[in-house]
């Protein structure tokens, strides 16, 4: 299977602007997500942004890189564009989030596992949540599954409800999984995704991947255990300075 690995890379941000470029000891945040990316199982990675800083900087270091447009609302609708622009013959697509220096290669492994079989047109990563904090964080994406591990429905509140149990014990009385943010996505139904509206349930949560469950797509999930650090702001990239490497 050809799997490509697209990492969307967008110079403009309320929060961070210039992100991308941010330096993280010695190499732009980019080239190190490049760097971990490309350790993995993939035929190929490739930056797909719309900025010429960015795609200058991804050819000093050696790698690949796709113009695209600089309209796109989701970094998904820019890896359709990516997916069809460079080269061709792509059996599946990788979203790797631009903002996490540090990606486990074999998180992505995962997914591109999951992708091979011939049932998946989604799929995505979950982890084991453990601390109440963690479950309460509305910033914190929750995620319910059905025994094939597909998702039933993703949200910021703690899913399920756990009734007749204090909610400091919720934790020890149910598994309950949060959302990695990493896609994969079969070639045949990437550009089909971004062809679907806004649905209602991704407007009140503000969770992209509803919209795909409400026209019907399923998304497989597999489990990890490694934690991501992904840089949203400032604060976030002295975080990443002190990771040891």
């Amino acid at each position: 299977m050809k799997i490509l690995g697209v990492i969307p890379a967008r110079y403009a941000s309320t929060r961070f602007p210039g992100k991308p470029l941010a330096m993280i000891k010695g190499k732009p945040m980019v080239q190190r997500v490049y760097e971990q990316a490309s350790k993995a199982n993939l035929t190929e990675v490739v930056v797909a942004t719309d900025d010429d800083r960015i795609a200058e900087v991804v050819r000093s270091f050696g790698g690949n890189v796709v113009m695209t447009s600089p309209d796109h609302p989701s970094g998904t609708d820019r890896c359709a564009e990516a997916m069809a622009k460079y080269k061709s013959g792509w059996d599946a697509v990788i979203n790797i989030q631009g903002d996490e220096p540090y990606i486990h290669p074999n998180q992505i492994n995962i997914l591109a596992e999951i992708l091979q079989r011939e049932d998946v047109e989604i799929g995505t990563l979950i982890k084991k949540i453990s601390l109440t904090e963690e479950l309460l964080n509305v910033n914190t994406p929750k995620v319910v599954i059905n025994e094939k591990g597909e998702a039933l429905y993703f949200s910021r509140q703690p899913i399920p409800y756990k009734k007749g149990e204090e909610i400091t014990e919720w934790v020890n009385r149910h598994t309950y999984y949060k959302h990695i943010g990493i896609y994969g996505y079969k070639a045949s139904v990437l550009p089909k995704l971004t062809l679907l509206k806004q649905s209602s349930l991704e407007v009140a949560e503000s969770l992209e991947q509803l919209r795909w469950l409400e026209n019907g797509y399923r998304i497989a999930t597999g489990i990890t255990v490694e934690e991501t650090l992904a840089v949203d702001t400032p604060d976030d990239l002295l975080k990443a300075q002190s990771v040891d490497l």
